[in-house]
């Protein structure tokens, strides 16, 4: 038995925390089998890529009431240290988890408690709205609670900064060595202050909403197919807030809610995973869709900053259209509209992440528009928003796992603004006698059919950690020389930030804060991506294959062709 992990837990049991959570620790403590005690005290909840997220439980590792706490005290020092003399101020919102209103509740207690105004959503609301809300109104830092698309058993916690973006370095690990410095959850101060405590909601609505209205590009097309047959579900969460609304805002006036997934609740009962990215979680939506015969099919997870979205394929079956082209779909609408009223000027941009389809590039050097590549992790495509605010215009940017952005008074991914544009962008389509897909299909024919897979090992707990943690170490220090029998050009390792020619042997440096991604790019187009989640016990592989769509008639052959390749390298990697 680890002697730490017990310290730790004794520390618990001896500090001030409540009696049925002492009883908890006690149980793990004299249980035979010690795992679960050595999973939830073995470490600390740290700031990934996601924040603080967890399974909910009581332990260090664990996301309650004390680790709210702690991470929202170290948060609290942290602002004082940052703005000395000033009134601080924060932002509260929270999803439609279990215990995330509670939690939420801690959080404004904690920032009240030491002298810190908070500005309080007293309903659940989407993540991009409290993003919205710090800027509006110009608050220091915000925290919203959610585990965005986790199981039913996690909960977290997002820390923003007063751009409105997540906590990115130097921030985030100044935050940490406060959370760090606390050597004792009694230090933690949990007596809320009422009087430094504003509760928000519909006046930030109407607000957030205004400007989501103002994106619109096409509104004489929406005019025109106001009654494009469009079927939403917000999968138990906060997308049911707002997004019925917008859409009725932008003027479609055929919106079709999934009734069995309207009801905010934190079970998710009718999911194994309240994810859009998941095709179950999309087969309540498929199949009220199948019965309208729709024209869109969309469904945000539970804290509303992911979007997924469907429509028929050219066999006239619905078919889920993945992140990597929904993102580029909406880059390459956007880019059109955008020229066509006379709106590019050679100050525009858009961003894209490493590990998200380098068709976007090729559509950004159609339009001649500036394209940026950042790291996974929105908060990396806002700090690039913020470092060119003033001297470049941002229009949109995007990432395979779901998630858009479009302009830049949100600064985190925004399902609310994706489902109205991505509901314009399907009326544009039909207006040209296109269906969704048959937009996908025009753009792989001009720019080569790009497909994009993503392939997941689940490691759990501290012995999976170091399973990860060895696989990432053997894939750098032996490279493959070949893959699927096309010559490795380049191998990129964002947490050394070297880029290595293989054939010529030479290094350079990457231009990127470090991470540990590991990049394999081939002489036939081919790039794999390896990176361990920060959010999730998994190491994340993603395949991007290329291949030319001479005809629309070839799409199944060719997508057959390239799944296959991705199959067999998959196998070739030994990633089964």
């Amino acid at each position: 038995m680890d002697l730490a992990v017990r310290t730790k837990a004794q520390e618990w049991l001896d500090s001030s925390i409540d009696e049925s959570a002492k009883k908890e620790i006690r149980r793990m403590m004299d249980a035979e089998d010690q795992s679960e005690l050595v999973d939830s005290f073995y470490k600390d909840l740290e700031f990934g890529t996601g924040g603080l997220r967890g399974l909910m439980g009581i332990g260090s590792n664990r996301v309650n009431k004390y680790t709210v706490g702690k991470a929202t005290q170290g948060l609290s020092n942290y602002l004082l240290k940052a703005f000395p003399g000033e009134q601080v101020s924060v932002a509260i919102a929270h999803d439609s988890r279990n215990n995330s209103d509670f939690f939420a509740e801690t959080t404004a207690s904690v920032f009240s408690a030491n002298g810190i105004k908070v500005y309080f959503f007293t309903e659940l609301r989407p993540t991009p709205e409290l993003s919205f809300a710090i800027r509006h109104l110009g608050c220091k830092s915000g925290v919203v609670l959610t585990a965005s698309h986790n199981p039913k058993e996690y909960n977290g916690y997002k820390a923003y900064w007063d751009d409105g973006a997540q906590v990115t370095p130097p921030h985030d690990e100044n935050v940490i060595n406060e959370v760090s410095k606390i050597s004792s959850i009694d230090e933690v101060k949990f007596v809320q202050n009422p009087a430094l405590i504003v509760e928000i909601g519909e006046d930030i609505d109407k607000k957030y909403l205004a400007e989501v209205h103002k994106l619109s590009l096409s509104p004489e097309v929406i005019k025109r197919q106001k009654d494009l047959k469009i079927v939403f579900s917000p999968i138990h969460g906060t997308g049911i807030t707002l997004v019925p609304e917008i859409l009725r805002q932008f003027g479609f006036e055929n919106v079709h809610v999934v009734k069995e997934q309207a009801t905010p609740n934190g079970n998710f009962p009718t999911v194994v995973y309240p994810n859009p990215e998941e095709a179950e979680a999309m087969s309540l939506a498929l199949a009220q869709a199948r019965a309208l015969d729709a024209d869109l099919i969309m469904a945000t997870d539970p804290d509303a900053d992911r979007v997924g979205i469907g429509a028929k394929n050219n066999s006239g079956e619905f078919q889920l259209i993945n992140g990597n082209q929904a993102a580029s779909l909406l880059i390459y609408y956007m880019l059109k509209k955008w020229r066509e009223n006379g709106k590019l000027d050679g100050k525009q941009f858009v961003i894209k992440t490493i590990v998200t389809t380098d068709l976007i590039l090729d559509i950004a050097l159609k339009f001649e528009v500036e394209a940026y590549e950042t790291l996974t992790g929105f908060k990396y495509i806002a700090a690039v928003i913020k470092e060119l605010e003033g001297k470049k215009q941002f229009i949109v940017g995007g990432e395979e796992s779901y998630g858009y952005l479009v302009g830049d008074f949100v600064r985190d991914k925004d399902a609310i603004s994706s489902c109205a544009m991505l509901a314009e962008m399907t009326a544009w389509a039909k207006e040209n006698g296109m269906s969704l897909f048959d937009l996908l299909v025009e753009v792989y024919k001009e720019f080569g059919f790009y497909k994009e897979s993503l392939h997941s090992i689940t490691r759990k707990g501290k012995s999976g950690a170091e399973e990860i943690e060895a696989m990432m170490k053997n894939m750098r220090q032996n490279p493959p020389q070949t893959i699927h029998g096309s010559p490795v050009l380049k191998v990129y390792d964002y947490l050394s930030g070297e880029v290595k020619d293989v054939k010529s042997g030479k290094v350079s440096k990457l231009d990127f804060p470090k991470s540990n991604v590991l990049q394999y790019t081939t002489e036939d187009g081919t790039k794999i991506s390896a990176r361990p989640s920060g959010t999730e016990p998994k190491i994340k592989f993603y395949f991007s294959v290329k291949e030319a769509l001479k005809s629309a008639n070839d799409f199944d052959q060719v997508q057959e062709s390239l799944n296959t390749k991705i199959e067999n390298i998959i196998e070739e990697l030994s990633l089964k």
